[in-house]
């Protein structure tokens, strides 16, 4: 072999042991980069998925401070109603007074309305333990067993979260004929859901 025979076999040699290092670096750089590829990807559904859970925490925040305000402003509400009430019954419906107070407090139910905020309907309907805390039981032979024969306060839902359930007086018929037993009344929650 010749001097340039042995030269051009190192210098292959030396190529081929380049080759193979960067054949390494090539497979390392792959590994590297699908590493990255990965985070990127876990990364990118982590952001989505905080994205969802933001605005859903910003949605359950704002329902709650609503529903808190709308329930600070019932007893409010309740003692309009009383007043009107007591304003009919002594001065009679057709008085002026009488009627813009009416036309206020109309007006102030339309307002929780247009907030989703509505009135619980319970007299004469079936007692639900969901939408109506019982107050009293009272034996009505001519009325239907758990029927609520008279509402208390006025319960209101706002879509389908109770705020405040109605408290009623319900219809139990007994074996024993006619009685008023009173109810304990659910204790009164301060949370708001």
């Amino acid at each position: 072999m010749s001097k340039e025979d042995k030269k051009a076999e190192k210098k292959i040699e030396e190529l081929e042991e380049q080759l193979k290092t960067l054949q390494q670096e090539i497979e390392t750089l792959k590994i590297e980069k699908q590493d990255v590829f990965e985070q990127l990807q876990r990364v990118g559904a982590d952001y989505a998925n905080y994205q969802k859970r933001t605005i859903r925490q910003i949605t359950d925040s704002v329902a709650y401070e609503k529903k808190a305000i709308i329930r600070s402003i019932l007893p409010s509400i309740d003692n309009f109603e009383h007043a009107l009430a007591h304003a009919i019954a002594t001065q009679g419906e057709e008085d002026n007074l009488v009627k813009g107070i009416q036309l206020v407090f109309t007006h102030l139910l339309d307002a929780l309305k247009a907030h989703g905020v509505e009135r619980i309907e319970a007299g004469g309907k079936k007692f639900d333990p969901v939408e109506h805390e019982a107050m009293m039981q009272r034996c009505e032979p001519d009325k239907q067993d758990n029927l609520v024969l008279e509402v208390y306060q006025t319960g209101y839902r706002m879509g389908d979260q109770i705020v405040r359930p109605a408290k009623v007086i319900v219809n139990k018929l007994s074996a024993s004929g006619a009685q008023t037993e009173p109810v304990e009344p659910a204790e009164e929650t301060t949370d708001v859901e």
